[in-house]
């Protein structure tokens, strides 16, 4: 085992529980003391946030570990996949060992597929800042530690940007966050998408100790902030391409 996924099952004492998640009641463990991950923040709705027409749409979104990002908009409604992936580097170096060195410009990265009839692009982004990580941690996020885990949007379109970049200046404005916002907006050149075992990783492996401390919190902290916007069954990537 490499020592990056090391540091990942490396979490504090642990205390036997049971949590709900898509529809089951699955036996784990809860931190204790609370994780970090519990302490979502109440976040208004973007101001700017433009009906978008046609079909469906695509978010590329970096928040930290991608297990936790995608699980979050797996159980988003309106979310037709969720795929973890690479975003900010090269071909030849899209791949978790190369990755996980934090020398090759990407960033653990999400490809969100959305019906933008359902959700738009300005819910995602609220979700994103609310639950699906703290976007002031700098080029890290919770025990992960590298420019791989840091806070970023890849955006697809000109109208993805300046809703991006205004959102974030309304955050800033309004101080929700006590530090500054160290999210990077930048151009989508391409995304990756990450090695099989990687996808669908929290709802396979719910009883894993980094995903019971780091990010089931984050589907709790989706369904209790966002109840209308949660689906109890997450979309899987596996169900996705069956259907397609």
């Amino acid at each position: 085992m490499r020592p990056h996924l090391l540091r990942r099952l490396s979490v504090p004492a642990l205390a036997f529980s049971t949590l709900a998640i898509g529809g089951l009641a699955l036996a784990g463990f809860a931190a204790a003391p609370a994780a970090a991950a519990e302490q979502a923040v109440v976040l208004p709705p973007p101001a700017m946030d433009p009906p978008t027409a046609g079909g469906l749409q695509k978010a590329v979104l970096a928040g930290g570990c991608f297990w936790g990002v995608q699980g979050v908009f797996q159980h988003t409604a309106g979310v037709v996949n969720a795929v973890s992936g690479y975003a900010g580097g090269g071909k030849a170096t899209a791949s978790y060992p190369a990755v996980s060195t934090g020398t090759t410009g990407h960033a653990e990265s999400v490809e969100v597929t959305y019906d933008p009839k359902r959700i738009s692009y300005g819910k995602l982004l609220q979700i994103f800042f609310s639950v699906a990580h703290d976007p002031t941690q700098l080029n890290r996020q919770g025990p992960d530690v590298g420019s791989q885990y840091r806070s970023a949007i890849f955006t697809t379109n000109a109208e993805q940007k300046k809703v991006a970049d205004a959102y974030i200046a309304q955050l800033g404005a309004t101080k929700t966050f006590r530090r500054p916002i160290v999210t990077k907006v930048s151009a989508l050149a391409n995304f990756f998408p990450a090695e099989a075992y990687h996808q669908d990783y929290l709802t396979l492996h719910p009883n894993q100790p980094y995903i019971v401390y780091n990010d089931l919190p984050k589907i709790e902290n989706l369904k209790r902030l966002f109840a209308k916007d949660y689906l109890e069954k997450p979309t899987l990537v596996r169900a996705a391409k069956t259907t397609n």
